[in-house]
């Protein structure tokens, strides 16, 4: 960012300059403070930067998506997270499915008796 610009919003959370080089700035606008100080919470801001650094540039917004993700889901299930999230909608389609067999089944035995 630099100049008279806002900072972003990691540099603002971490109280220093943002370069205009500044690696969080595409992915965490000032406007989305939010955004960053979760991921942070959850995976520090060093981890963040190294993960970014390591990726190809057209790759590293869906990484920040899937980190905002995976950072919520640890805020509300410190344990499993996004596996816990997962789980439970696997059980939730497996239940839905059951039903679903049963309701077909009912409609199968009124139409023989028809």
């Amino acid at each position: 960012m630099g100049g008279s610009s806002s900072p972003c919003a990691s540099c603002k959370l971490l109280r220093r300059r943002c370069a205009k080089d500044c690696i969080f700035a595409p992915y965490f606008p000032p406007n989305e403070p939010h955004k960053f100080a979760i991921v942070h919470k959850v995976f520090g801001a060093s981890n963040i930067s190294k993960m970014l650094q390591e990726l190809p540039i057209q790759q590293r917004a869906d990484a920040v998506n899937s980190l905002v993700y995976e950072a919520n889901a640890r805020m509300k299930d410190p344990v499993y997270g996004c596996v816990g999230a997962i789980s439970f909608l696997q059980n939730q389609i497996s239940q839905l499915e059951i039903q679903l067999a049963m309701a077909q089944a009912e409609i199968l035995c009124i139409q023989m008796q028809n």
